[in-house]
């Protein structure tokens, strides 16, 4: 039997080899030490918003905290196959999800208005038929604005907008000075939350570690101060772990000269929205890719893909996991380019949260390595 099943796909292999390219697909699998910026970023559009301010495993998200939900709401389903509204919008910017929110709540007002109008026996009939179709939209609508609310009043506490503006310019433009005095003054504010913080002198220690040690380490003495729960030696394992001297690629644009005249033409430009210029270091390389300037000494390979010509399929893995911010850039990148199909995959989908979680427990295993050696 097996030797027949063998026979057939070789006779038959076209029948069998679903996505026939000329070209070998590329396997390249990198490390999460490369860009341990995007992780650690507020985000502001839809998907990666709600995994970043509530969460999302396996597409559900646990709504159990927020009264407003009934016992069998408390866990509700986030999938592109299964909710159209999500699917249009997962992408979307937050100040865009409000305005089609409210388009959608309308629409459902509508329909509640012509459902109230039953007076004979036939509208009784279509609203039994349609009353599926109707709940689920009311389940939809309930969902949505749930959650928009949730993370607005989440934003507001924790003056997420003002710490955000923050981490973008950390990320994306220079300004050593500048940048100091900010985070300073938000380490001394009340208000703001230990693991924002933690997050900020993160972003900072990783922009500046080789720029500014003394002022870097009147950050690190701040946040002891001030952060009853994180203390800089969790900064200082990151740099350890993924600092300039650890890191594969330009991360913040400031090696090669490409990168510096992009960053420079862009900031002469402007940007159309603060709390969205921040580029994963992925859309670089996808670029590379693109273009067939990845360089072998920073991403050595096994076979010829590149001497057969340009791959038409990339599989992306990222070891220590990817985010929501990448998997958007993956999308954007294959929509403009579609000679070319990304496909992202990462041993897990990261928030800071869950980031900061596993750089806790990587310090964790090496000080029990340390003290057994």
């Amino acid at each position: 039997m097996g030797f027949k099943q063998k026979l057939m796909y070789q006779e038959e292999s076209g029948l069998f080899d679903f996505r026939r390219t000329e070209v070998s697909p590329l396997l390249l699998v990198l490390d999460r030490r490369d860009d341990p910026v995007t992780p650690l970023l507020n985000q502001w559009t839809y998907q990666a918003m709600v995994h970043e301010l509530i969460g999302i495993q396996d597409n559900k998200v646990d709504l159990k905290s927020i009264d407003k939900f009934s016992k069998d709401q408390e866990e509700v389903v986030l999938s592109s196959e299964q909710d159209s509204f999500f699917k249009a919008n997962m992408y979307e910017n937050f100040g865009d999800i409000g305005m089609n929110i409210k388009r959608l709540v309308d629409e459902f007002q509508q329909v509640s208005k012509s459902n109230q109008n039953i007076q004979t026996i036939e509208d009784m009939a279509k609203f039994v038929d349609n009353y599926p179709e109707y709940r689920k939209m009311h389940g939809n609508v309930s969902k949505h604005v749930t959650l928009v609310t949730e993370m607005s009043k989440i934003v507001q506490q924790r003056k997420l907008m003002t710490i955000s503006q923050t981490e973008q310019e950390l990320a994306c433009n220079g300004g050593q000075g500048a940048a100091f005095e900010a985070v300073t003054n938000l380490l001394n504010d009340d208000s703001i939350s230990d693991v924002d913080r933690l997050r900020l002198v993160m972003l900072y220690a990783l922009r500046y570690e080789k720029d500014s040690p003394v002022q870097l380490m009147q950050l690190f003495n701040k946040l002891a101060s001030r952060s009853a729960k994180y203390k800089s030696g969790l900064v200082q394992f990151l740099l350890k772990q993924a600092g300039v001297d650890k890191r594969t690629g330009d991360l913040f644009g400031n090696r090669d000269l490409m990168n510096i005249a992009r960053n420079m033409a862009r900031g002469l430009k402007g940007v159309e929205n603060v709390y969205t210029q921040h580029q994963p270091l992925l859309f670089q390389t996808m670029e590379s890719i693109v273009k067939g300037r990845l360089r072998d000494v920073d991403y050595p390979f096994v076979g010829n893909h590149f001497q057969q010509g340009r791959p038409q399929e990339v599989i992306i893995f990222i070891v220590g996991g990817t985010t929501y911010e990448e998997s958007r850039c993956v999308v954007l990148q294959n929509a403009s380019n579609p000679g070319i199909r990304f496909i992202l995959g990462g041993s897990s989908v990261l928030n800071s949260k869950r980031f900061i979680r596993d750089l806790e427990e990587a310090q964790r295993v090496a000080r029990s390595n340390t003290s057994i050696v």
